[in-house]
């Protein structure tokens, strides 16, 4: 058997339960993608494998809402925070400690689960977003450069705005797809990319788009909410596994 081919069975495969992930509660590909990729390849590769998957199936549920210039206009301080956060973060993940960016990525995995799992939507003043945006970016790009993570305080803080459902899901689309091109940019600048790894890229999309499709199947049949608690008590519990790993 080749060697290569165990590897590429489970690159496949964790890309497909990406895009169930995805299909089923609206987020969650490269968080998935980074959990059991850097627990098998390393952070960097991990970064690398889901760069464009990340950015095709984001791009898609970004131009999928009506609203994409009002929330750009709104949310454009976050967005520039996030990618210059991103470009200096990705030194950590591409100077080739492989125990510290693993743990690095095992403790937001894990600060990810917990706030999910716990933490209760407050409602941010208007009057604070000028303050409270480009921070929010600043340190959601830091911890996206240095582990490939893109959610952690994004996901919170968006949800704190009070939009509409479909301008939420908007605007988690337009962070992420702006995360993505940072971490894209980061990588380049610090040399993290190899042309071999954006190959491996390109054909990951295949079988994130068929996830996504059969969870937007699944999702009428089952329940989101204990899908979503399954899937963040998993990713706690591979987050501790991934930030214990340096003291073995």
């Amino acid at each position: 058997m080749d060697p290569a081919y165990p590897l590429i069975v489970g690159v496949t495969a964790t890309f497909f339960l990406a895009g169930i992930v995805k299909g089923v509660t609206g987020m969650g590909l490269p968080t998935v993608a980074m959990a059991l990729l850097g627990s098998m390849l390393g952070p960097l590769a991990a970064a690398m494998l889901l760069l464009v998957p990340s950015l095709v199936t984001n791009l898609w549920q970004l131009f999928a809402g009506p609203r994409f210039l009002p929330i750009a206009a709104r949310l454009w301080p976050m967005m520039v925070a996030i990618l210059v956060g991103t470009v200096i973060g990705a030194q950590i993940l591409t100077r080739g400690d492989t125990q510290a960016t693993t743990a690095a990525l095992g403790i937001a995995l894990c600060l990810y689960a917990l706030v999910t799992l716990f933490w209760r939507p407050v409602t941010v003043p208007l009057r604070l977003e000028p303050v409270a945006t480009p921070l929010v970016g600043l340190v959601t790009g830091l911890i996206t450069g240095a582990t490939g993570v893109f959610v952690i305080p994004a996901v919170p803080y968006l949800q704190s705005l009070g939009l509409p459902r479909d301008d939420l899901i908007q605007a988690l689309g337009l962070s992420f797809t702006t995360s993505t091109i940072a971490l894209a940019l980061g990588l380049q600048w610090h040399g993290g990319i190899g042309s071999e790894g954006l190959v491996a890229s390109c054909l990951a999309v295949a079988p994130a788009l068929l996830g996504m499709w059969a969870g937007q199947a699944l999702r009428v049949r089952i329940s989101q909410a204990a899908f979503r608690r399954v899937f963040l008590i998993f990713l706690l519990l591979l987050g501790m596994d991934m930030a214990a790993r340096p003291l073995w």
